[in-house]
């Protein structure tokens, strides 16, 4: 019964999507009697105009938009727009949410933890990593466009010495934590598979980069590409949108897809066959990430919790930024523009120098094995987000539209919205050094913030204040030269002891002993 059960939610998720990118020329026309019974049930859905221009198709085209359509329920799309468009406003005399801190018990900072907390979670979190019990699930579904470039954004260069790449930065940070796990518990074999979530458009080129590169070095038979669904965008009367006479407009489904592409893409089944307890997800633009962090990770096991996110301090109270909160006495996120100016300027009662509301969401997370196993019990109810955009498509005459102003809405999920399913005691949140472990890259270069310039800054000033807690002296005729220390030979400042009493003249690349 039970598993009966987990295949009809499997089914309903998998609905929820359109079919992947396919080629047309692969596409063969349905039967009258598959076409008929498919055109009824967007009739009947009133988006019987997916199939207007269904006649003049020629067979591959046809072929292609049935398949396209085949998997999803038009009904349901109509749900989840109405629900976007239209959500419930507040009574008026109903209160806004309650907001809090997270419970002491709940949280931690690496900033004023007790070395010997530190030492324990590191220590627990490399055991796990040893016992091959710990995966990483990176999002990289996004594109480079802002940054000038059509690669992924995760094979983007961001001007280091190395030239080093995103992907080829966290692909080394993932061997040189499997080398420390072999060597602190004498193991053979330590593998911390890698799941890459990437979106239609950065599915091949991603591949092909790894491929290039050899996988920088990791076992090609650990590192999974699967593929984030994408929804119909709809118009704003809530049609479906076609962007061709033969193809439906469609979006990624944000970063809250991740958790139906798990599910859809056999994901969770492979780290069941693999024995994995522990996943650590984040997103590929964070140039610091400390991929599989053995101290969150032993922190998030030792509290047994589902989830676990890493926060940095917020720097100041206008600062645009999601905030990790209790929202009605449940774990949440709560975005900068749904804070009034004074809960978002209060002060911690405990610490006046600091503000009441300050952990910043970064997309960095911890989860149980056993909570992503459980996602078909509530994938379904997680809410879909409006994102007004323009959406290039034919109008009612099959003319092509560009349009130079919002005309319809694609439907993202985020990943944060299933926090609220937790009771407080299954959630937990850790204060990391902004400076140690988060640099966004979101902007061209030259905009002076988030952008590859200060991805690289950052990255370099980790590099000289790892050499000179090692005991090394940096040195340099220029001013702004700076030290590059590469993950293959510290994962975060750990193994730089040979370094000690050294001088180091920048610029300078440490790649070895």
């Amino acid at each position: 019964m039970a598993a009966a059960v987990k295949d009809t939610m499997n089914s309903m998720l998998s609905a929820m999507h359109l079919g992947g990118d396919m080629k047309e020329e692969t596409c063969h026309p349905p039967s009258e009697n598959d076409y008929n019974n498919l055109r009824e049930r967007f009739e009947k859905a009133k988006q019987g105009h997916v199939f207007n221009f269904y006649d003049d198709l020629q067979p591959e085209e046809k072929g292609f938009l049935y398949q396209q359509l085949e998997p999803v329920d038009p009904n349901h799309i109509n749900e989840i727009t109405e629900k976007a468009l239209h959500p419930p406003k507040p009574k008026d005399d109903e209160e806004g949410p309650k907001l809090e801190q997270l419970p002491e018990s709940a949280q931690c900072s690496v900033i004023d933890s007790k070395q010997d907390d530190l030492d324990k979670w590191y220590e627990g979190g490399l055991k796990l990593v040893a016992d091959n019990q710990v995966a990483v699930v990176l999002m990289a579904g996004g594109q480079g466009t802002r940054l000038g470039s059509s690669a992924p954004k995760g094979c983007f260069d961001i001007g280091l010495q190395s030239k080093k790449s995103l992907f080829q930065l966290q692909a080394e940070r993932i061997r040189k934590l499997e080398q420390l796990a072999r060597k602190a518990h004498s193991k053979e074999e330590v593998t911390v598979p890698w799941y890459i979530m990437t979106s239609g458009p950065t599915r091949k080129p991603t591949q092909d980069y790894f491929e290039e590169h050899k996988y920088f070095g990791l076992n090609r038979n650990n590192v999974v590409f699967f593929e984030q669904g994408v929804l119909p965008c709809v118009s704003m009367e809530g049609k479906i949108l076609l962007e061709s006479k033969s193809k439906v407009a469609t979006a990624p489904d944000g970063n809250g897809g991740l958790y139906s592409a798990l599910i859809n893409n056999g994901i969770v089944l492979d780290m069941e066959k693999r024995g994995i307890k522990h996943i650590h997800a984040y997103c590929v633009d964070n140039c610091l990430v400390r991929v599989a962090d053995p101290t969150f990770i032993g922190f998030s096991a030792s509290k047994d919790v589902d989830i676990a996110t890493k926060v940095v301090r917020k720097r100041n109270a206008k600062e645009s930024v999601g905030l990790i909160l209790q929202k009605d006495g449940k774990p949440d996120v709560v975005e900068y523009s749904e804070i009034d100016s004074a809960s978002a300027e209060a002060k911690d009662p405990k610490d006046s120098k600091l503000l009441k509301f300050r952990a910043a969401n970064i997309v960095n997370h911890y989860y149980s094995y056993r909570f992503l196993e459980s996602i078909p019990d509530w994938a379904h109810k997680l809410p879909h987000h409006v994102a007004k955009k323009k959406i290039p498509c034919v109008d009612e005459q099959g003319n092509a539209v560009k349009p130079e102003k919002p005309n319809g809405i694609k439907l993202e999920q985020f990943v944060f919205d299933c926090f609220p399913f937790l009771p407080m005691d299954k959630f937990a949140c850790m204060e990391v050094k902004r400076e140690d472990e988060f640099s966004p890259l979101k902007n061209a270069k030259g905009t002076g913030e988030d952008d590859p310039d200060t991805s690289r800054r950052d990255i370099l000033a980790q590099g000289v204040r790892f050499l000179r807690e090692a005991g090394a002296t940096v040195t340099s005729d220029d001013p702004e030269a700076d030290v590059e220390v590469s993950p293959l030979i510290s994962y975060g400042g750990e193994g730089l002891e040979f370094l000690k009493g050294k001088e180091i003249k920048a610029p300078a690349v440490i790649e070895k002993q």
